[in-house]
């Protein structure tokens, strides 16, 4: 009994030693940060390499081994095929001829275009307002006109 009395104390002694900071058979912290995992990022020219030893495969089993040295899955072969073939789809396409536009150009020459078609409207609209106005008052004129002749005529 006496020794689990003695091991009782010990323990609640380096209990307030650890709550009072004062506790010397504690390992200090370790200062290392762990790094965190990022995703491998091949380049074109890997990518290349790698689609070229692949396409050169002929056995049976020769691309297996080939996806296990280089660590990559089936799946991101076949996305960089895809891509290959897109690439070369679009490099066969027919080029537009002569100058490439300006894009700044082509972005003052559409804010003229849009300046005139606003002036345009509002020209439009206020011609609008002004026949609006002559035909209340032609209809302003008639409907007194009317109001006059009793007898039904116009």
């Amino acid at each position: 009994m006496n020794g689990q009395a003695a091991q009782a104390m010990d323990d609640a002694l380096e209990g307030a030693r650890r709550a009072t900071g004062n506790a010397s058979s504690i390992a200090p912290p370790n200062p290392e940060v762990v790094a965190t995992a990022r995703r491998r990022q091949f380049s074109s020219a890997d990518r290349l390499r790698i689609l070229a030893l692949a396409d050169g495969c002929t056995n049976v089993g020769e691309i297996g081994a080939l996806l296990r040295r280089e660590g990559i899955y089936s799946s991101l072969l076949a996305t960089w095929r895809k891509k290959r073939a897109a690439i070369e789809q679009a490099a066969l396409e027919p080029q537009k001829r002569g100058r490439k536009a300006d894009p700044a150009l082509a972005e003052a020459r559409r804010l003229e275009q849009l300046t005139r078609e606003n002036d345009r409207l509002r020209r439009q609209l206020a011609q609008a307002h002004t026949i609006i106005d002559v035909q209340k008052k032609v209809c302003m004129l008639l409907g007194q006109l009317t109001d006059d002749a009793p007898d039904g005529r116009s």
